[in-house]
């Protein structure tokens, strides 16, 4: 697969903006979060596991997701990742997947983790950057937030310690 000149020049610019605006995570997690009037329908849920067979959330219902998108460059996701992992251990009832926006790499994405100590959250993949546009994300990290019903609730856009008491409650509202 070729990677188009205009993705890399949009590529660099996402990198420039996450150096330049996230560097420090924001004590308020407020100003990182988003959360939907009317909850957002998803239509299509797909990415690969770390053996990049396919995952379908597309249906999936009964619990809170959280949909977080890193990369091993980005040291606001660097900084997040291991609160990311807490919350999914003090709350297994919130489910976590840890998407990898990079070209699959298992050893780099194994690194990573390794690296900043995270060692229970599974390793995802989006290979063809599908869910980038599905979300019309414009940077990393961001966190999609799913409701019991399968719909978009919120999303949170940069850094936060997701294990912050007021982000918390404002899970415990879905569950």
């Amino acid at each position: 697969m070729k990677i188009s000149k205009s993705f890399k020049i949009y590529i660099h610019i996402i990198f420039v903006f996450l150096i330049t605006k996230n560097l420090f995570a924001s004590d308020d997690f407020s100003k990182n979060i988003v959360i939907h009037e009317k909850p957002k329908v998803i239509k299509e849920l797909k990415f690969k596991d770390f053996n990049l067979q396919d995952v379908d959330l597309t249906n999936k219902k009964g619990n809170i997701m959280i949909i977080n998108f890193w990369a091993s460059w980005c040291m606001p996701c660097r900084r997040e990742m291991p609160s990311l992992e807490k919350l999914s251990h003090k709350y297994p009832e919130i489910k976590v997947y840890a998407i990898n926006m990079e070209k699959p790499n298992k050893l780099i994405a194994k690194d990573f983790f390794q690296s900043i100590g995270v060692a229970s959250l599974d390793i995802y993949f989006d290979p063809d950057f599908k869910l980038v546009k599905q979300f019309k994300m414009r940077g990393l990290p961001i966190s999609i937030l799913i409701d019991k019903n399968g719909k978009e609730f919120g999303r949170v856009v940069g850094e936060i310690n997701f294990m912050n008491k007021d982000f918390i409650e404002l899970l415990k509202r879905y569950i």
